[in-house]
């Protein structure tokens, strides 16, 4: 019985890098990782919009996840990635800049966000878990899909 309640709290994430932070997005919600390709810009759309691009018949909206928490934009030409997800019938994309590996966690370790961390990534963590030598910070993705919010960094 115990064993079986111990692996019912375990849950999957998929990592990512982004700006040095490292990411973790709950994996029931990712649909596919990918190398973003013919890129439209949308006219008038806010800066963390990427574009859209048509990923296998499906139109997808790109969500530069830089400009979204407010981090410094990528420097150079090095190749971006993007993590799908689907959110209210609508395919998007999530710009990072690497992808990592599959974790299987305890929520039980999962704490609550540090008071001092930055607000722009507060309103998008639904929390911390503290790896070897670093933090890793679970993403809400519906709060960073919420694009009626004005922007992260505003």
């Amino acid at each position: 019985m115990s064993t079986e309640t111990a692996v019912s709290n375990l849950k999957e994430y998929v990592t990512a890098t982004i700006g040095g932070q490292l990411f973790g997005l709950p994996i029931q919600q990712v649909q596919d990782v990918f190398m973003p390709e013919r890129l439209t810009r949308v006219p008038l759309a806010p800066p963390e919009i990427a574009g859209v691009l048509n990923l296998r018949g499906r139109i997808v909206t790109l969500i530069d996840m830089r400009d979204r928490l407010g981090l410094q934009q990528r420097v150079g030409e090095g190749v971006v990635m993007a993590v799908g997800v689907e959110s209210g019938g609508e395919s998007y994309g999530l710009l990072i800049d690497s992808i990592g590996e599959v974790l299987k966690l305890d929520d039980a370790g999962r704490e609550p966000n540090p008071i001092n961390l930055d607000p722009r990534l507060a309103r998008v963590s639904a929390g911390i878990h503290r790896l070897e030598g670093q933090l890793l910070m679970l993403i809400d993705v519906d709060r960073v899909l919420d694009l009626s919010v004005k922007s992260i960094a505003a």
